[in-house]
Order: C-alpha cells, then structure tokens, then sequence
C-alpha cells in the first residue's frame, strides 16, 4: 500500500495494517524466525526505523523476524486528532496489529513510551509475551516526576514554541544522548518531516500510569538497559523494576543518555541477542 500524503518522508515504506477499528498501522517486517516487536519511544517526529535503524537489521541476520512498528500519532501511521494518547490505546491498538498481522507470541522491545506499552501489554495480554527488552521504560513513576527531567520539559517547551525544525529538534535530541557529536542530520530530518504532521493532542492527552506496584504480576524474562546520565527518564527506575518483576536483570552503563540502543549500539545489540538465544 503506497503512502501518497508522506511520500515525501526521509523514512523506508513498509507494510500497512487495517486495524479492526479502522486505523492503518504502518510497519516494517524484516527476517524470519522468532519474532520481536519494536516500540519507539515519544517525542515530536518519532518512528521505529529512526529509533531503531542500527539494531533491527543485525537482529534480522541472527534469525529474528522483526515488526519495527510506528505507533498510532508517529511516523507514517494514522495520527487521529481526537484519540486521547493514552497507555490503553496504544495497548489496545499494538495487540489488535498484532492479530491483523498473524503474531500470536513475541518479544516486545520497547524504549521510554515503548517500554511502557510493553509493560502495559505484558500485564493484560501475557499469553502474547515470550519476553521483554526494555531501554528506560516509561510508567515507573508518576507523571510529574517525568515533567521535571530537563529533557522533557526542553521537548514541552520546543514543540509549543510553534513548528519543528532542523535546529528546534537539534535542541530536543542533543539531551537524548550523552555525546550529542553523534546526533546526525539525517536523523534530524526524518524527525522533522514526522513531526510537521502530528496532531497536538498527541502529547497533551498522552497519560501513561505508575505500573510499579503491578510489575510483580510479570513472569516473563526481562532484560533492561539505562543510561546514568538520562535526562529525559530517571535511571532510579532500573531498581523499581529489579526489585519489583521477578525475573529481570539490567545493564546500567555511565556515559550514556536516553537512547542505549544508538549510544552503546554493539553492546546493546550482543546483550540482546544473547538473551533471545536463551532457552
């Protein structure tokens, strides 16, 4: 299915899904074998292969098929202007793609919102949860702890300050990583191109609950990854969920902001890869 409104996106063109409540999901499938589902993290102009593009092809030469999903309101899926963007609906809407694309069982990989709506899935629908690979998840503190991190209220204050542009998201995603010398102007310009298109009520109606008290209902494995030096969640979350989920361990690395996947890309990918391959 072409994508003629954003066909103009700096962004590879995958598949699209028709959910039964009628909103097209768009994403990429690569490789086969044991399936991992990607989750991208929020922010303005966010997609799966912007957040992603160094690790899912090295997965798919391992022996992993990989659903790298745009979430509802991101990348080239459907943003609707009246959703309220709220931890429910992306759940709800990630597991009815999952039935239209025929995935009955997988490994969500999630990062910050991603994280959360792995979290979310694997409590209500754990019979589709192999495993969990989560990078500073979101939902392990309230709200407002989250609106006083640096990086969040700079993306507030640059997203309200009218349109995107190269320069305003270079103000956003310099704070995303700890050496922001490895932030790359294609990276910068696919986010713009995204985020000229999404609707404000995406960020102003996106409520996403404290889930720490429920992750002990969790008991799938989980392997985590957090940068000391987050600024966008607070790395603290690392012992809620140790100390919480019953079978989880994490990898806390110094040097590194809100993206491991991308700042620590080799280590990220072999720690994940041998965590797949475990029996």
């Amino acid at each position: 299915m072409s994508d003629p409104k954003h066909d103009d996106f700096p962004l590879p063109i995958g598949h699209y899904a028709e959910l039964l409540n009628g909103l097209n999901l768009h994403y990429l499938d690569a490789g086969e074998g044991p399936v991992v589902v990607w989750l991208h993290g929020s922010g303005p102009g966010a997609s799966g292969h912007s957040n992603f593009k160094g690790n899912y092809p090295v997965f798919e030469k391992a022996g992993f098929r990989n659903i790298v999903v745009d979430l509802p309101g991101f990348g080239r899926s459907d943003k609707p202007a009246d959703a309220q963007y709220n931890l429910d609906f992306f759940v709800s809407n990630l597991v009815l793609l999952l039935d239209a694309i025929g995935v009955e069982r997988c490994t969500l990989l999630g990062n910050s919102l991603g994280g959360a709506i792995a979290l979310g899935t694997a409590l209500t629908h754990p019979e589709k949860v192999e495993k969990l690979i989560l990078m500073a998840p979101g939902g392990v503190e309230e709200r407002e702890t989250y609106f006083q991190m640096e990086g969040i209220k700079r993306m507030v204050e640059e997203y309200g300050a009218g349109p995107m542009n190269i320069e305003k998201m270079r103000k956003v995603m310099s704070l995303q990583l700890f050496d922001s010398s490895q932030l790359q102007d294609k990276l910068l310009e696919e986010r713009v191109a995204v985020a000229v298109t999404q609707p404000a009520n995406l960020f102003s109606t996106m409520m996403v609950p404290n889930m720490t008290e429920r992750l002990a209902e969790l008991v799938c494995p989980i392997l985590g990854f957090w940068g000391a030096n987050d600024k966008f969640n607070p790395p603290s979350g690392t012992f809620k969920v140790l100390d919480h989920a019953k079978n989880a361990r994490f990898t806390l690395l110094n040097r590194c902001g809100h993206w491991v996947q991308v700042e620590h890309e080799a280590l990220f990918n072999r720690q994940c890869l041998e965590f797949l391959e475990e029996c």
